[in-house]
This record gives C-alpha cells, structure tokens and sequence, in this order.
C-alpha cells in the first residue's frame, strides 16, 4: 500500500462514509474569514453542523454576526458561534491577561467540541494570528489537528499560517494582495470588510 493510500484510509471513517481534512486559509490579502464563511454557509445547506470560534473579533458590529442572527431556526440550529476575541486589535506589544483569558477558554471550547461528535466543521477564525501572538500554543495545535476524529473537517483562518500547521493541513490557500482600495485612502466600509 502507498503512503498516500494509507494517509487516506486513516483519515476515512466508515461510520460516517466522509473524511474530514484540515484547511487554511492564509496571506496577506482580503478575505480569509470570508472564503470560510462561506463554506460554512454552504455546509449548512447541506445539513452539517458547524462550530466558528474567532479569535480576534470580539463585539457586535460583524456584518457576518448579523446576518448570520436571521438564518432560519432549523438553520441556526446546527450552527454554534463563539467569541474569544477581544473588541480591539490586539499586537505582540498590547496583549493583556484578558485578551490571554479570552482566547484560552475559545480554544478550550473547540478542543471540547472537537471530540464532542456534535460538529461536522469548526472554523477557527484567526487562529493563525492567535499561536503567532502565542495565545495559542503551536504544539498544542498540532496535537490538535493530529488527533482530531476522522470525520471532522476544521478550518484555520489569519496571517502568517506557522509552516507546521501547513505541513499538517489537506488544503492551504494563500490570499495575496494584488491591488487594494485601501492604498487609495479607502477606509473599512460596513458591508464589504465588517
């Protein structure tokens, strides 16, 4: 048996006849959080239920929060979000014991619900930003993702993906920015980046 046959049979479970595989989506161009909203909407629509943990977006004012507040009940049903981010950007010169205790219990919640069997997809928004900063232990990631059941599929967004996480990952897409309006002065518009 070839190694690729083999990575692929440990990764399948016949219970539930699907593999689940580990994504990311990194760079430093617009739309990370968006490319994996959007597989979440499209699970969703398929039936799965899906676990977002964001890491660095604390608050209200996420078009993405609002829109998702109006889905149907059956739809919200099956679909979990948790904020374990501060209202603020947070740098390696400004983390706080809050900003620390945030993104612990986040990452506590996903670990539970990653071995809780309710999940079919967990998207960890920013969680590429959250070990840079070293909220996140990256050792801890990697056992993560290693052990995780077979059928899970997790999503990892944000900058500057570690390249043992790639390493560890099914399907890594790096964003770059080729042309952004910002450069012309454009501020956030509410709609399009929040």
């Amino acid at each position: 048996m070839k190694d690729n046959d083999l990575a692929q049979k440990e990764l399948f479970n016949p219970k539930f006849g699907k593999i689940g595989y580990i994504q990311v989506y990194t760079g430093d161009g617009k739309g990370k959080t968006t490319a994996s909203l959007g597989l979440t909407m499209r699970a969703l629509g398929r039936g799965w239920k899906v676990l977002i943990v964001m890491f660095a977006k604390g608050g209200e004012d996420y078009g993405e929060l609002f829109s998702f507040r109006e889905l149907s009940p059956k739809i919200m049903n099956q679909l979990k979000i948790i904020q374990a981010g501060i209202d603020r950007i947070v740098y390696k010169a400004n983390i706080t014991n809050e900003d620390r205790e945030s993104v612990r219990n986040g990452w506590e919640l996903a670990k539970h619900a990653s071995t809780s069997g309710e999940f079919n997809l967990i998207v960890l928004d920013e969680a590429n930003i959250a070990i840079e900063l070293g909220l996140i232990n990256l050792e801890e990631m990697k056992a993560f993702l290693k052990n995780k059941p077979a059928e899970l599929e997790i999503v990892l967004t944000g900058r500057n993906a570690h390249p043992d996480i790639i390493e560890l990952s099914h399907l890594v897409s790096e964003i770059h920015p080729v042309k952004h309006y910002w450069d012309l002065g454009v501020s956030a518009r509410e709609g399009i980046e929040y």
